[in-house]
């Protein structure tokens, strides 16, 4: 699951780099207890202004995955 996870959010990309978040080492951890999904996410930096877009975008890829019940993000400041 943890694959099929880090496949999904490697095509979040951002937007500033044209890096995917996964290439760029912000998504820290993911955890999965029997579909219930924890993604840890640090952004570039405690100020940036596409925090709220790169939360939503992490849940709808995650929630489009088969057996996946919920989506966390915790975001790392």
């Amino acid at each position: 699951m943890i694959e099929k996870i880090k496949k999904e959010l490697s095509k979040i990309i951002d937007p500033h780099t044209g890096i995917d978040i996964v290439t760029m080492d912000l998504v820290k951890d993911i955890k999965d207890n029997n579909g219930k999904v924890l993604v840890k996410f640090q952004p570039t930096s405690p100020f940036c202004p596409l925090t709220h877009m790169f939360n939503e975008e992490i849940k709808n890829k995650v929630k489009k995955i088969k057996g996946v019940k919920s989506v966390d993000v915790e975001m790392i400041l």
